[in-house]
């Protein structure tokens, strides 16, 4: 109970929208959190774009809190001969001067007409007076929330805001292979949308997804890993030849069995609907399908078997063993015969 107590007052102290990166809009102080850069920079971008849509005239200043001389926000919020509207940006909140802190904390008492000030805290308790003035609701704040994104459904929602903002068309097979084939790099998916869209001009299938980023290693090390967990053997073995010939590295390729099994584990002898177990185990609807199919003929003994045979495998490409191409045949073979080799 003191436990539930603390949460409730926790959340409390949140008096501010939150608010996702693409439903980002204007308002007086734009708090924009959180480690995910990319996700930060795109708010910052969109939200120039929206003031710059409605007045041209905006003026766009920057500011480094952490080399903070005093006196520059209260320099770049003051109103213009010709009042246009303004959009300061203010980077490293979260290493800021003191000289800066004391000063962001007067100015928000009392922003200024038609400016829009737009603070970068990545992450630590530096600022954190701040931040907690702005939460309580002084200034008429809101914040953008950009934290990691770690599950693929959440990386595939990006793939599809990315297509949304720019009136374009994707399918949901596109948009796997994407996330498929940049699952570590979120800046790089990001640059492979931007390319995808500036190259083509159609809806973005699985195949022009293929055509362009087809020899990335995450994309082949599915390919084998879903061979494999299929039972088709002798095709995993060829996949996994020609991604090696190709330059894959064996620790990715692991990881890309050990993704799928896992997924499986999770969802052996779980019932629900997709939507509902998509929702329990933090997945996206059709990974719970996926895992559905992948699981046909296969037992918990197998799958536990393939959970051992993981293990050894990523020790051994890892250093613990001599031949790390020998231990992901030996893995494919014990994947493809559903663990029961």
């Amino acid at each position: 109970m003191p436990a539930a107590r603390s949460t409730a007052r926790a959340r409390s102290k949140v008096a501010i929208p939150q608010l996702a990166w693409d439903a980002v809009r204007p308002a007086p102080i734009v708090l924009v959190s959180g480690p995910e850069s990319v996700l930060a920079d795109r708010a910052i971008r969109l939200l120039r774009d929206t003031l710059r849509a409605e007045d041209p005239a905006l003026e766009v200043s920057d500011l480094d809190a952490a080399n903070y001389a005093p006196g520059e926000l209260i320099t770049l919020a003051s109103p213009s001969l010709f009042a246009e509207p303004r959009m300061i940006r203010v980077d490293n909140v979260h290493k800021c001067a003191d000289a800066f802190l004391e000063e962001a904390l007067a100015y928000i008492e009392s922003p200024a007409d038609e400016t829009y000030l737009v603070l970068r805290h990545v992450t630590g308790v530096r600022g954190k007076k701040l931040l907690d003035a702005i939460r309580g609701g002084t200034g008429g704040a809101i914040e953008i929330v950009c934290a990691e994104l770690k599950r693929d459904s959440d990386k595939q929602d990006f793939v599809v805001a990315e297509f949304r903002a720019a009136r374009r068309r994707i399918t949901a097979g596109a948009q796997r292979a994407l996330v498929g084939a940049f699952s570590d790099d979120l800046a790089e998916l990001a640059a492979a949308c931007r390319q995808l869209l500036a190259d083509s001009s159609e809806e973005i299938t699985e195949q022009i997804v293929d055509r362009y980023y087809g020899g990335r290693v995450e994309t082949s090390a599915f390919a084998v890993a879903d061979a494999a967990i299929a039972g088709r053997h002798g095709e995993a073995l060829r996949l996994l030849r020609h991604a090696l010939a190709t330059g894959a590295d064996p620790v990715p390729m692991v990881a890309a069995f050990a993704s799928k099994v896992r997924t499986m584990a999770k969802l052996a002898g779980a019932r629900g609907s997709a939507g509902d177990l998509a929702r329990q185990f933090g997945l996206a609807p059709w990974q719970v399908e996926r895992a559905r199919r992948d699981l046909s003929g296969w037992d918990d003994a197998g799958l536990g078997r393939a959970i051992q045979a993981l293990a050894s495998a990523d020790a051994q490409v890892k250093g613990a063993g001599r031949d790390p191409v020998f231990a992901l045949e030996h893995l494919v073979g014990v994947i493809a015969a559903r663990g029961r080799a």
